[in-house]
């Protein structure tokens, strides 16, 4: 019996030695030194089987049954964690030829439509039709909006002429109604007591500073989020409220260039294709009040794409050259506002995106978010108590003199901005992400409008931080910064005090929490 078990000991040893080496060696020559180990298994079989006698041998089929059902386990996890990763893997590949596919079938579409559109450009000029415009229109059942055929014979922007008629004769000045004077905490206020009292629409305070502040900062402003929290329904409640309607396009998937947004020159008709984001756009060279356009589900396309030459002309510091080009050459009976071929897009116009973060959609990139300004939706608005209240009348030229009193009576104190400095480069440090000049001239403009509004400053900068800064690490590994996250956390803590930046620690502990 004793013989057993000095032979079960220095099986043990030599066994678990060898599973040992062959992790060790995994690399160069796993499998080298194990054929010659099987020898000595059977020597050391034959030296203590002599002595084993029946609880022994008892022992030993035992053994031989748990050490083969051991290694069958073994095995077994093994060939089990391989097919898992097999299968992940296959899923993965899968989608991304689905998504090749769609992306492909998209491209297809467009160039189907546009290849429809010119064989009835020549059906209509072999007809001798003298309004093709409209049969363009009709055939693909949308409604031009311009004036009787007569009146648009031989013009090349129908639509843009009809709106150029519309305001002929129509006084469009715009006077602040009621009050002689309203600040933008009061229109904060105002606004969400209207979309409660007339539309049903319940948001919070901290969601009306962050718009109008955000307003006061960029053109571009996106508001994201799961689906059925108001995103759509915010901007559409803002045109009501200024007693403008917001004008909705809904983005297509197939949208790859500009002309999606804003037409194209038939060369063939000789007429341009006009679209109702073009229409508003000049429309608001007219108006003297905020003007909104929605692009609706705006990432089921690629922005950067068919949104690039405004992200690209809004970045020019000087708004008088803020101008996209419609048409090579200018004629004589072209739009009024058209200058040279050009369109100048108007100061008194906001574009609002937005947009589902799902399988659907693509990814917003930095270029994008770094020009605009995010909201985001996360639950549906909770209701409260509130009293009727009336939209206003209110002209663009005062807004923008609420945001620049705003600049001019808060202007970001010079200790917030040392201590966001120290908190660029601690990010740098740590996450090798850098802030930008855009990202801090933003904050400079967007922190005074959110305490005109009524917030502080340091929930404005706890807002940037999250909005600006905080969504680039989505794109990080997080799971292997769970420690710099805790630390950054930690920096929070040490420049703005224990109970401040709540949005922003709420964030970080989303991510670990997300990728623990």
């Amino acid at each position: 019996m004793n013989d057993y078990f000095n032979y079960l000991k220095f099986w043990l040893i030599a066994f678990f030695t060898n599973i040992g080496n062959w992790f060790k060696m995994r690399w160069a020559d796993p499998w080298g030194p194990v054929p010659g180990e099987f020898g000595y298994y059977h020597d050391l079989l034959n030296q203590y089987q002599a002595g084993f006698g029946f609880w022994g041998w008892f022992f030993f089929v035992v053994f031989a049954i748990l050490a083969v059902a051991f290694l069958g386990g073994l095995l077994f996890l093994v060939f089990w964690l391989v097919q898992k990763y097999i299968k992940f893997y296959k899923t993965e590949v899968d989608k991304d030829h689905l998504r090749d596919e769609v992306e492909k079938l998209n491209v297809e579409l467009y160039n189907t439509i546009q290849e429809k559109n010119r064989v009835l450009a020549l059906q209509v000029g072999q007809l001798g039709l003298k309004n093709p415009a409209e049969v363009n229109a009709a055939a693909s059942g949308e409604k031009t909006g311009a004036a009787p055929a007569d009146e648009n014979k031989d013009v090349r922007f129908p639509r843009l002429i009809a709106v150029d008629r519309k305001y002929a004769n129509l006084d469009a000045t715009i006077t602040l109604s009621g009050e002689k004077d309203i600040s933008l905490e009061d229109l904060c206020k105002r606004f969400r007591l209207f979309c409660a009292s007339q539309l049903g629409l319940y948001y919070t305070l901290e969601t009306m500073r962050a718009l109008f502040a955000s307003m006061g900062t960029t053109k571009i402003i996106i508001l994201e989020g799961i689906s059925g929290t108001g995103k759509t329904s915010l901007p559409y409640a803002l045109g009501r409220f200024f007693q403008n309607p917001a004008t909705i396009c809904s983005v297509q998937p197939s949208w790859r260039d500009r002309s999606e947004l804003l037409g194209f020159y038939n060369e063939f008709t000789k007429r341009f294709s006009e679209t109702d984001f073009l229409r508003a756009i000049y429309e608001a060279t007219y108006r003297q009040d905020p003007n909104i356009i929605v692009l609706d589900e705006m990432n089921l396309a690629r922005i950067e794409y068919y949104f690039a030459e405004f992200l690209s002309i809004m970045e020019m510091p000087n708004v008088s050259e803020w101008n996209i080009d419609m048409v090579a050459s200018p004629q004589s009976d072209d739009p009024k506002h058209l200058k040279d071929g050009k369109l100048l897009i108007p100061q008194n116009i906001w574009f609002v995106g937005t947009a589902n973060n799902d399988d659907s959609t693509f990814t917003i990139t930095d270029k994008v978010y770094d020009r605009a300004m995010s909201i985001f939706f996360d639950n549906k608005g909770i209701p409260f108590d509130y009293e009727f209240t009336e939209s206003i009348s209110m002209p663009y030229q005062y807004l923008e003199k609420l945001f620049t009193q705003a600049k001019t009576n808060y202007p970001i104190s010079s200790s917030i901005l040392a201590k966001f400095s120290e908190l660029d480069s601690f990010v740098i440090a740590k996450f090798h992400l850098a802030f930008g000049n855009r990202i801090v001239k933003q904050m400079k403009d967007f922190v005074p409008c959110y305490v005109a509004c009524g917030g502080t400053e340091l929930q404005a900068v706890d807002y940037i931080f999250c909005n600006k800064i905080l969504k680039k690490f989505e794109t990080l590994n997080i799971a292997f910064l769970r420690d710099e996250l805790n630390e950054l956390d930690a920096k929070l803590t040490k420049l703005f005090g224990k109970n401040e930046f709540k949005m922003s620690r709420n964030k970080i502990q989303l991510l670990i929490k997300m990728n623990g």
